[in-house]
């Protein structure tokens, strides 16, 4: 038999939001970790707004929107904003009921300006890794840098002393460097290339340091792109990990950390480093002490993991091309996304038994 067509909808609805949402739904997982981190940062958002005053949008909102942006690749706030208001599922992750008005994308725009001039992605991150603790190792790492590039085109990158004040549609032949040379509409962002053959392009560097059990990321930072960055920033993360422990840890690293003086300050932070080795045309500055060792071995075949996460990052994430300008804001967007790595892997991890756990690479 036929049904009929309703031609007009019903005044009142008896079907509640949750309702609505699939008890399996994988973003149930990932909302009760969600509102668990963001339970303890309540004091931080405290810091961030005035006692009194018209009340802006909740940060939880703000966040809760930022992360369904992750998760679903949504290329702008306008976008994020208008999906908020008719699909009911981002309605209810972030926390908005049936009848609830959605915010104009430029006002979200703004009250997310304020999160990203603090330090709550570093605050988000640490707590979702507490979260993660018991799937993380604590002994056996691995860093990398990516490139991250920057919202710039290379028109913008124009004379620091005004010598090339016209339009800079052709620069074929003209010698251009950071020394002289900065962008107009990023100034931070720094002309890089990360191999030999490749174009140079206006950008950023992103660094990890991923552990080797379940490749969650331990630690995130973002510098300007250089030839020293990596190292550099390598080393930062690795004090900031053995700060106040004794206990040695491994790192692993491809031939570009293999350098005398990485080397030497990486062991002086009571860190043994597992690193490829650069012994093409050259001496390596590792020698049998290490590289006979099992572990080292194991550590170079673990590599791939913080690989994989540069790779979500950047095809799930918005790091391959950021929208936002100068470093700290980049900054910001990379930590976060890597707490939002984070969190998406945990319902699955925190699903496994325990044997399956054990059993795996610590």
């Amino acid at each position: 038999m036929r049904g009929d067509e309703r031609t007009q909808d019903g005044m009142f609805s008896y079907v509640s939001l949750e309702q609505r949402v699939a008890a399996d739904h994988p973003l149930r997982a990932v909302r009760r970790l969600t509102d668990a981190v963001l339970g303890t940062l309540s004091p931080e958002f405290d810091a961030l707004y005035a006692a009194s005053g018209r009340p802006s949008i909740a940060p939880e909102y703000i966040l809760r929107g930022l992360l369904l942006q992750v998760f679903y690749s949504v290329r702008s706030e306008r976008l994020l904003v208008e999906q908020i208001d008719y699909n009911l599922l981002f309605r209810w992750f972030v926390g908005l009921g049936m009848d609830d008005a959605v915010w104009n994308h430029a006002v979200f725009s703004k009250n997310r300006d304020r999160l990203l001039t603090s330090d709550v992605a570093q605050r988000f991150f640490a707590e979702v890794n507490k979260q993660a603790k018991k799937f993380m190792s604590d002994e056996h790492f691995t860093v990398d840098g990516t490139l991250i590039q920057a919202w710039a085109s290379q028109k913008s990158f124009r004379s620091k002393d005004g010598s090339d004040d016209d339009d800079s549609t052709d620069f074929r032949g003209q010698k251009r460097s950071n020394d002289t040379h900065q962008s107009t509409t990023d100034p931070d962002a720094r002309l890089y290339k990360k191999s030999y053959g490749k174009e140079s392009k206006l950008s950023y560097l992103g660094h990890a340091l991923v552990e080797n059990r379940n490749g969650l990321i331990a630690a995130a930072m973002v510098t300007h792109a250089d030839g020293y960055a990596e190292r550099d920033a390598a080393l930062l993360m690795l004090a900031e990990r053995q700060q106040g422990r004794a206990r040695r840890i491994t790192v692993g690293a491809d031939k570009a950390y293999d350098s005398e003086d990485f080397v030497r300050t990486v062991r002086e932070l009571n860190v043994t480093p597992h690193i490829t080795k650069n012994d093409k045309n050259r001496s390596s500055s590792l020698d049998r002490r290490t590289t006979r060792q099992p572990g080292y071995a194991i550590s170079l075949s673990r590599r791939w993991l913080i690989e994989k996460g540069f790779g979500w990052l950047k095809q799930t994430g918005p790091l391959r091309q950021v929208k936002l300008r100068g470093l700290e804001k980049v900054d910001w967007l990379f930590v976060f996304s890597c707490a939002v790595h984070n969190l998406i892997r945990l319902p699955k991890l925190i699903a496994q038994p325990p044997a399956m756990l054990r059993e795996q690479c610590a």
